[in-house]
Parts: structure tokens; C-alpha cells; sequence
């Protein structure tokens, strides 16, 4: 697929358009923003690429699992999780659906343009160890470590899935003396 910036794009844009161009191993969306039938690669290291809601982590370095339901009402459950700063959790994505969804963390300037870029280009192929792509009655993980304190987000970004308020956030509570929920 061939994708032609804009001069008013922002680098952020072309960087990130450049890191779903050049991954190794993708998901590829269908026409109407559903994933192929075709599931997704194994990775064999998982990328560590540092982002300002964190880091990518392996399974083993998990201490904690939280599970987040997708719905086709286009709703997470919960729409809210809070973790402490440098916890390492596994993020399982449950979809209770009939329809693709997927989980995608970030800040919400991430977000938004990432379902800007969604919209123009709904066949983009991309995985990135911050995304989980799931299909109907399926579920899928992100394992990460949240070692920057601040609020930030995840959505599906499936188009007119995160117009439609499919997002919810996540705290981290700075390591200082602050407690996470369980």
C-alpha cells in the first residue's frame, strides 16, 4: 500500500505511518476495518521501543493480570484501570462481540491521530506490541510496563469504533508511597 503525506502532516504522523509500513510481522484490516482471517504472527523477542505511557515487557515479567472486555455496544469493561508506576501488567483483551475490535494504549494526542489515520487508510497494516487485535468471541494481550507516572488511554481504533466511545484510561500513580487498586 502506498501512502502519500501531506505537507501539513506532523513528523509524529510520518513516523508512526513509517513503523506500520516497516513491521515485520502484521494484522491485516479488511475493507470494512475487520481483521483477515489470517491470525497474527508469533514474535520471537517482543520490540522494546520506550513511549511516553511506557515500555514493552514479556509475559514472564508480568505481576499482574487485568482483564478488559469488548463489547459491540462499543464499550470497554472496565472503562477504567489504574496501575502503579513501573508495574508490569498483562492486559487481556476479551471480545464478548460479533465484530473485530482491538485495544490500542496510548496518550489521546497518539490516539486521535492514529483514528484519523484509521479512517483514510482502514486497510493499514500494523502490530505493535501496544495493540491487540481481537476477533469476535476471541481474546488477545498486551504485556507492558508502565514505568512513566501520568494518565493516558486506550480505544479501538477500528473506524467509527473510538467515534462511537470506544475508550476508557489508565492512571499510573507515581511510585512514591501511591497504591494501586488489586
Amino acid at each position: 500500500m502506498k501512502h502519500i503525506l501531506k505537507p501539513n502532516h506532523t513528523v509524529r504522523h510520518a513516523l508512526l505511518l513509517a513503523s506500520t509500513l516497516l513491521a515485520q510481522h502484521s494484522w491485516a484490516h479488511g475493507p470494512q476495518g475487520h481483521a483477515s482471517q489470517m491470525p497474527m504472527a508469533q514474535h520471537h523477542a517482543t520490540l522494546k521501543e520506550q513511549k511516553p505511557w511506557g515500555i514493552a515487557a514479556e509475559r514472564s515479567e508480568a505481576r499482574r493480570t487485568i482483564e478488559i472486555r469488548m463489547t459491540d455496544d462499543m464499550r470497554f469493561a472496565p472503562e477504567r484501570i489504574e496501575v502503579r508506576e513501573g508495574e508490569t501488567v498483562r492486559i487481556v483483551a476479551a471480545n464478548k462481540g460479533k465484530v473485530m475490535h482491538e485495544i490500542v494504549l496510548g496518550t489521546r494526542e497518539e490516539l486521535m491521530a492514529h483514528a484519523e489515520l484509521m479512517k483514510k487508510h482502514p486497510g493499514m497494516e500494523h502490530d505493535e506490541a501496544y495493540m491487540a487485535h481481537v476477533a469476535a468471541g476471541k481474546r488477545g494481550d498486551i504485556v507492558w510496563t508502565f514505568n512513566r507516572p501520568g494518565e493516558f488511554e486506550f480505544a479501538c481504533l477500528i473506524a467509527g469504533h473510538y467515534e462511537a466511545g470506544m475508550k476508557g484510561s489508565i492512571t499510573v500513580l507515581p511510585a512514591s508511597g501511591q497504591r494501586a487498586q488489586p
